[in-house]
């Protein structure tokens, strides 16, 4: 069975579509991974820093939305060859419930954040493409088995795993020293990212704190528990908060205060969060521009930046799944150059 046919059992057997449960499960389960700065950093958790998100829906989104063609071949002449039933799939509607560029914007995705894409093709009688499903890149396994590339998948719930062969899966792989298998971006910069997730959630926790940083309150005296917590209770509650910062503080019986922690201007913290900007741009292969940070930019250097955002950071991706759907996608006749001409698949630029 297939493996989006084995899923939809899976996830909704016995299941209204109106019912909570069957939306509940998800395919996105990752475990956590903790950066050195403490955070968790996952290829789902990454996205809540808005650099990451930024990158890699502008890498996804730009490369969606470009047309891609199928075309036709024949000496000097060429054309789209829109009467194929491959164009129609890559152009307009991947399957039944998504576009060419929800699966395209999708896949890339997956490309981006964990060095792979996967998708499965439902292919017909005569041997021809009829749909494309994006398989979550976190539940494949690709594997040599008799000397065959085939891809273990696992099923959600406790639905086991499957195993497709090469020839029904589409495998776009990214950076990677073996060939076969791509790195994932999001695990390479971890520390990266990590540093970028507690800088912000340490901003959420000063300014929720009341915009200052920790204090001591000390006490002449010795306290009993209750008494200890009645005093820690007060102070709390009157003070504690950021709708509560800039009060003025009453202490009684000789009681003193004394404030503790690097201030965000010792440590430097606008400054930090500037830098991880540029710090995700690189990661990503981005001008940095593109992620909104145009200290560096000008009128006279913008139009040359994006420029080299077409060549430098889009190009390669273009070229990487043009020739992953040349392979994958079309037959050895269809590359040939018997007949009328060969097919290939080709991206229009022309837009950026």
């Amino acid at each position: 069975m297939s493996f989006w046919g084995t899923v939809k059992d899976i996830l909704f057997r016995n299941l209204s579509l109106t019912d909570p449960k069957a939306w509940n499960r998800t395919l996105w389960n990752l475990a956590g991974s903790q950066s050195l700065s403490g955070e968790t950093v996952t290829e789902h958790t990454a996205l809540t820093y808005s650099a990451v998100f930024n990158a890699i829906s502008l890498i996804s989104g730009t490369v969606g939305a470009l047309p891609l063609h199928l075309m036709q071949r024949k000496d000097k002449t060429k054309r789209i060859a829109d009467d194929r039933l491959l164009y129609r799939i890559m152009h307009d509607q991947a399957n039944p419930y998504m576009t060419a560029m929800a699966f395209r914007e999708t896949t890339q995705a997956h490309l981006l954040a964990w060095g792979n894409s996967y998708a499965e093709k439902v292919i017909n009688g005569l041997g021809e493409v009829m749909q494309l499903w994006p398989i979550p890149p976190d539940r494949v396994t690709p594997r040599m088995e008799g000397g065959e590339l085939v891809y273990d998948i696992r099923l959600p719930g406790s639905g086991g795993t499957i195993t497709l062969p090469r020839e029904k899966v589409l495998h776009v792989p990214g950076l990677g020293f073996d060939g076969f298998i791509g790195y994932s971006v999001i695990a390479m910069a971890r520390k990266s990212i990590g540093l970028g997730m507690a800088l912000e959630t340490f901003g959420s926790q000063y300014f929720g704190q009341g915009t200052h940083p920790g204090v001591i309150v000390s006490h002449p005296g010795n306290l009993n528990p209750e008494a200890h917590k009645n005093l820690k209770t007060s102070l709390t509650e009157t003070y504690s908060g950021l709708g509560k910062s800039h009060r003025l503080m009453l202490l009684e019986e000789g009681m003193k205060i004394e404030k503790l922690g690097i201030p965000p201007n010792d440590s430097q913290f606008l400054e930090s969060r500037q830098f991880q900007i540029p710090e995700i741009a690189r990661w990503f292969n981005l001008p940095p521009h593109k992620l909104k940070d145009l200290t560096k930019s000008s009128f006279s250097n913008i139009e040359s930046e994006q420029i080299s955002f077409v060549t430098d950071s889009i190009l390669p991706w273009l070229v990487r799944l043009e020739q992953n759907f040349n392979m994958q996608l079309l037959t050895e006749g269809d590359r040939s150059l018997k007949g009328y001409g060969r097919l290939y698949f080709k991206h229009s630029v022309e837009g950026l």
